[in-house]
């Protein structure tokens, strides 16, 4: 067994990270490779140490999750996590073996034992599902029009979908009830007296809305002991520091709901 050691410590932090995200937990995962482990080292060139491959050593820990029980992952509070959750088992699996483990296409189809055009089909699909999973509908609360068109453009071209703009409360409001959005960019003051702070207050109210701040008046956001409740990207803002700030948002877990 000790000439297969040197072997199973080069693969056994992909198999940790893959274990991992099969199951959904670090520790369910760590549990799963060490199986993983026990039963190669007893049956060496059925799992490929005698040649170094890993690609057997995935498709025992798809075996050994499966005689698990139900071969679903532990639910996760985190976006990302989330989507693949939501997709079928076998498209989780390729996406999972391509996007994280860097299989090509036929390896990742060798591991689920399935031909490689189903494989590539299953991908397709996945990357499709996952894509629209993690898309936001973007509530953008801006009084002065140019800004609102320029943060629009910006959401727009990173492939999210602007469902409203608002230059006062009510405006928000009204929008947050018929367009259900997921992610809302709010400047602090807004027309007619109103507040951004409060805004974004009743948004995590209703919604638990993911909130981030665009605004010249981010000391406003410390006097009101509002600085939990989203991001705040300074104007005047760069393309790069708003765009920086929703990949943030869409891969934070969901914050908790105000009572």
């Amino acid at each position: 067994m000790r000439v297969y050691a040197r072997q199973l410590y080069d693969h056994l932090p992909y198999l940790r990270r893959y274990a991992r995200a099969l199951t959904g937990a670090t520790e369910r995962g760590d549990d799963l490779v060490t199986r993983c482990v026990e039963v190669a080292v007893m049956a060496p060139s059925r799992f490929g140490l005698e040649a170094g491959a890993r690609v057997p050593l995935y498709a025992l820990l798809n075996l050994l999750f499966d005689e698990d029980g139900d071969g679903l992952p532990t639910p996760s509070p985190h976006p990302i996590e989330r989507a693949l959750a939501s997709l079928p088992e076998g498209e989780r699996r390729m996406y999972l073996l391509i996007t994280l483990e860097g299989l090509t296409v036929p390896e990742a189809a060798q591991v689920l034992q399935i031909p490689a055009p189903e494989g590539q089909d299953r991908l397709t699909v996945a990357r499709d599902k996952v894509r629209n999973a993690l898309t936001q509908r973007v509530l953008v609360v801006e009084d002065n029009p140019i800004l609102a068109m320029e943060i629009g453009s910006l959401v727009t071209d990173m492939g999210h979908v602007v469902c409203g703009t608002a230059n006062n409360e009510q405006e928000a409001l009204e929008l947050l009830e018929a367009e259900k959005p997921t992610l809302a960019l709010l400047d602090v003051r807004l027309a007619d007296g109103g507040s951004g702070v409060e805004v974004a207050r009743r948004l995590r109210q209703k919604r638990a809305m993911r909130t981030i701040f665009v605004t010249a008046f981010d000391g406003d956001l410390e006097e009101a002991d509002a600085r939990h409740l989203g991001q705040i990207v300074r104007k005047p803002f760069t393309n790069e520091a708003i765009q920086a700030a929703i990949s943030r948002a869409v891969f934070m877990p969901s914050p908790v709901a105000l009572a």
